[in-house]
């Protein structure tokens, strides 16, 4: 009887088991099924010529800076010169924040990231990494798991945040950790 009653549990929590993982499957499937959200913004060359589309310049948004390895070392860090030593290059602080088109958390702060770049014009540089473009960036900071957000303070050694956080944790940390005086 007992060894019947086991089997039977085993069955039970095997069949529990085997939804529970199937239910996760399909959502991690769907939620990062689409690339909309974090692609660089590409602008057609207008009649004049300025490379700004009409509706850009009606708006004038300020919108994050999309990297790649080489602009990274020429603005940020050039960790193959000082592998050892951060030395950032910017003349102001920066955010940095690490996706990938796929990552819908990523895309969760995409729109923050982009506000961001519009109040901080000027204080703060909002910078925006493709890992899966850029791995070779992605591997030097250990990019395990996206987003993952770099605060670049002007002094001081850097600090990384993953996971989507709310809007206002992005602002306290921006004003308490790379506006101060």
């Amino acid at each position: 009887m007992r060894k019947i009653l086991v089997k039977y549990y085993n069955t039970l929590f095997m069949s529990r088991l085997n939804v529970i993982l199937g239910i996760l499957a399909t959502v991690v499937f769907f939620s990062c099924s689409t690339t909309v959200g974090n692609q660089e913004h590409k602008t057609a060359k207008d009649v004049d010529g300025t490379g700004i589309s009409k509706k850009e310049s009606e708006t004038k948004t300020t919108k994050p800076e999309y990297l790649s390895f080489e602009t990274f070392k020429e603005k940020v860090w050039d960790f193959e010169e000082s592998p050892e030593e951060w030395k950032y290059k910017g003349d102001t602080p920066c955010v940095i924040d690490f996706y990938a088109d796929w990552c819908k958390p990523c895309k969760m702060v995409a729109p923050i990231m982009d506000e961001m770049s519009q109040k901080y014009e000027g204080k703060v540089k909002i910078y925006k990494i493709n890992t899966d473009k850029e791995r070779k960036l992605a591997s030097v900071f250990r990019i395990r798991s996206i987003p993952a957000v770099l605060f670049v303070p002007m002094k001081g050694k850097p600090s990384m945040q993953t996971g989507a956080l709310p809007r206002n944790t992005y602002i306290e940390i921006i004003e308490n950790e790379l506006l101060i005086k």
